[in-house]
């Protein structure tokens, strides 16, 4: 029996691990990191990941319903919970019953409230300002084994591959826009002030200095203005 799970959760990180190397959107490969958790950890009930941006902002993502979006929320109002925990804090938060958890006096009882008497979360390493944890939950007591935090964490390093490859190919697309506002910009104050191209650069260069603002931002409002 061990023997078959085993060879069932290679096949599926496989799947994933190809999944992240696609040209997949980073939702469509966090789903299916969550689909992963529910069928291969038993007492799963439903999972989703919460990642914690700059100012207390927040996203829920890859939730199997709506559950884990709405502890996501009671987490982020009261500035507690499991899932907030892990993805700033602690790798791996584990609570066996919410009935007698103290260390979330606000959020257990709306976590048992919604139905949800166990939870699991793993903290994801995502390189950047951005945290996040991927978060399982159980509507019964006592629902995790060492098992299911193994597997999980196996889980969670391929739902934090997703993201980081993601941010990358977000950074690579802004940077390949600014570099094409600013190769226009050059064109247009080039052709209005009849210079090359390293005095059209340096003309911008100074205005950013000037003022304080980033040169791809000069470059858009050279281009806006024209």
């Amino acid at each position: 029996m061990e023997e078959s799970q085993n060879h069932e959760l290679a096949v599926r990180m496989a799947d994933l691990a190809r999944a992240v190397a696609s040209p997949r959107s980073l939702q469509d490969v966090l789903a299916g990191v969550t689909a992963a958790a529910k069928e291969l950890i038993p007492g799963v009930d439903t999972a989703g990941v919460l990642l914690i941006g700059p100012g207390n902002t927040f996203e829920s993502l890859a939730g199997l319903n709506e559950l884990p979006h709405e502890l996501d929320e009671l987490q982020m109002r009261f500035d507690e919970g499991p899932c907030r925990q892990a993805a700033l804090a602690d790798v791996v938060v584990r609570t066996d019953d919410f009935r007698v958890e103290q260390r979330w006096p606000r959020y257990s009882p709306g976590s048992i409230e919604l139905g949800v008497l166990s939870g699991l979360s793993f903290k994801l390493y995502t390189a950047d300002r951005t945290a996040g944890a991927l978060n399982l939950f159980s509507y019964s007591a006592h629902a995790w084994d060492e098992d299911a935090v193994t597997t999980g964490m196996v889980l969670a390093a391929h739902a934090a591959s997703a993201i980081v490859a993601s941010r990358q190919e977000e950074q690579l697309k802004t940077a390949l826009l600014s570099r094409d506002r600013i190769g226009q910009a050059k064109g247009i104050i080039m052709e209005r002030f009849k210079v090359d191209d390293v005095q059209a650069f340096e003309i911008m260069r100074q205005l950013s200095q000037h003022n304080n603002t980033r040169l791809v931002d000069i470059a858009t409002q050279i281009i806006e203005s024209r």
